[in-house]
């Protein structure tokens, strides 16, 4: 993409109002609007399919993203700095409250995600039951951006609610600013052993080796020395993915290499990618992209 200046807005609005988003997206759903609640804002948008430059203000609510359709190189200046993530389905974002940012994308395929706003006075008090603990923004929103089925799942659930009234949003309200707040009031727990050490990087080193093979997650506990159950719960406290949906991921993403190098068939980057079967492939490719491994190849 063109390099462009980071100069986030120096200012602080509501998260509804002053700003004109009509060039970058369509919203499609608003529960202050459809379902009157106040407890908490849930929008759906389409987005456009590619913004050189938006720039974001800043707010005080606590702001969840998912993708729920799309395939973004999502690229967010934040401080001066630049970083990117990819946006496919089941990815989460979160804005650090405060801070404003600027954004710049494109997307190959239609962008669309379901967004949920925190109000701040809810945010506040969740952070005084809490204990009044020093909240870290940015580790909390990066702990969220390595992936939390539960708040994905709470934000699914939410996007299917139809016609209950404002308790429902409320305990949901509830239950994510805990949930989320905690993950940034403290280090996640990994037991003795330490956060992502380097027995992580040797379980994701082994992931990365045997793509095409089995691999249990037996095998993985073997290798760096834990039993199944210690090793499940400190790599999802480390890397935020349960072993699973970590090397799914990964093979996911050697799927898309492979099929963008073309020269294999789907069948082939199927094997090569440690898929029992070309359906296989494309059930998870489906599911982790938006798109079927031979349309991905096409575009």
């Amino acid at each position: 993409m063109l390099d462009v200046v980071c100069d986030a807005p120096d200012f602080d609005l509501e998260p509804y109002t002053g700003f004109d988003a009509n060039p970058y997206v369509e919203r499609t759903f608003n529960s202050w609007d459809s379902l009157g609640w106040r407890s908490l804002l849930l929008q759906r948008f389409d987005h456009a399919a590619r913004v050189e430059r938006v720039a974001l203000p800043a707010t005080e609510d606590l702001h969840l993203v998912l993708t729920v359709a799309g395939d973004a190189a999502m690229e967010t200046c934040t401080g001066g700095r630049w970083r990117q993530r990819h946006w496919v389905p089941g990815q989460l974002d979160m804005a650090v409250p405060g801070v404003a940012s600027v954004r710049r994308y494109r997307s190959a395929v239609p962008l669309r995600t379901l967004q949920v706003h925190l109000p701040r006075v809810t945010v506040a008090r969740t952070v005084e039951q809490l204990g009044g603990e020093r909240v870290d923004y940015e580790r909390m929103a990066d702990a969220v951006a390595s992936g939390d089925p539960l708040v994905e799942h709470t934000m699914r659930s939410l996007g299917a609610a139809r016609e209950v009234g404002d308790l429902y949003a409320e305990s949901a309200a509830a239950f994510l600013a805990v949930h989320v707040l905690t993950r940034g009031a403290r280090p996640p727990e990994v037991g003795r052993s330490g956060a992502a050490g380097p027995w992580v990087h040797k379980a994701v080193t082994m992931m990365r080796d045997r793509l095409a093979g089995p691999l249990t997650v037996a095998d993985l506990a073997s290798e760096v020395g834990f039993s199944v159950y210690h090793f499940i719960r400190a790599f999802k406290a480390a890397t935020g993915q349960t072993p699973h949906r970590y090397l799914t991921r990964l093979r996911i993403e050697e799927a898309r290499r492979l099929l963008r190098a073309d020269g294999l068939s789907v069948a082939q980057v199927a094997t090569r990618c440690g898929f029992g079967s070309p359906g296989a492939l494309s059930t998870a490719f489906l599911r982790h992209t938006g798109v079927r491994p031979s349309a991905y190849r096409n575009r």
